[in-house]
């Protein structure tokens, strides 16, 4: 892998006109993927990283990241599995910005289209001219009637629902799929119900895949949860994924994902 040079880096984001004093070069899955994120506000963590272990893309397939970010889920998907073609929607300019560089240090091909996603979106690159094979989301989680925003408007973006709610956001993403298609999501797990409401009729096959940060007895806090447009095939509820044991260090299963691009359950081939 080749990693950037500080001279390159700086010349990659002047040229997409953002301050090289206000990011920091990071990397996920085991220094696989290089990822410029700003200083302040949202910073990728796990559950990027979870998500593109989810998604059962092979090579060649055209997958969508709906809220793409600075592209991490869509850039540790492209580091598992090589030669897709990704498009990705985000709203923030400046994540949209920081996208664009990552997917140039990674040499992954990735579409940014900057626009809202439940916008209507035209040329080339429009998620709605052709089917993809996969849609993978990271959306905001808090609800905007309930949510304590954070003060910082890229955090708040991120975390805070805006003009487009979780039921709206699952819609465009089936909308956007083939018939057979994945749809693949992870979100806090108290809105479970809102997906599995929301992936009723248009989709089936549904695998649901608790996440917790340690086996302490607590309910899990997040879920990762999979639909195929068109299926029937009734819901599967999978063993949970622990992320830390004692000491909390990385379980054997969540370390070989979080650093050694291993895939999760959800990226086998789905039933028929």
């Amino acid at each position: 892998m080749n990693m950037a040079t500080p001279i390159d880096l700086q010349d990659r984001l002047t040229r997409h006109g953002i301050d090289p004093s206000a990011v920091s070069l990071d990397h996920l899955l085991g220094r696989r993927v290089q990822l410029v994120q700003f200083i302040r506000g949202y910073r990728a963590a796990v559950d990027p990283v979870l998500l593109a272990a989810a998604v059962p893309a092979e090579p060649g397939q055209r997958v969508l990241d709906l809220g793409l970010g600075t592209g991490a889920a869509s850039l540790c998907l492209a580091a598992r599995v090589p030669g897709l073609r990704l498009v990705g929607v985000e709203r923030d300019a400046g994540a949209a910005a920081l996208a664009r560089v990552n997917a140039g240090l990674a040499g992954a091909a990735l579409t940014v289209v900057e626009t809202d996603v439940g916008a209507r979106l035209q040329g080339p690159d429009d998620p709605r001219t052709e089917p993809f094979d996969h849609v993978l989301t990271n959306p905001p989680f808090l609800e905007e009637v309930r949510a304590d925003p954070p003060p910082d408007p890229g955090r708040r973006a991120a975390h805070v629902e805006g003009g487009t709610g979780l039921g709206a956001w699952i819609a465009a993403g089936l909308r956007r799929l083939k018939p057979g298609g994945s749809f693949t999501i992870v979100m806090r797990a108290d809105r479970l119900a809102e997906i599995l409401t929301a992936l009723a009729g248009p989709a089936g096959d549904i695998r649901v895949l608790p996440v917790h940060t340690v086996d302490d007895g607590r309910p899990a806090g997040r879920v990762i949860v999979q639909a195929r447009k068109g299926r029937r095939t009734p819901l599967t509820l999978l063993a949970p994924l622990v992320l830390a044991g004692e000491g909390r260090d990385w379980t054997l299963q969540a370390g070989a994902v979080l650093e050694d691009a291993a895939p999760l359950p959800l990226a086998a081939p789905s039933r028929r």
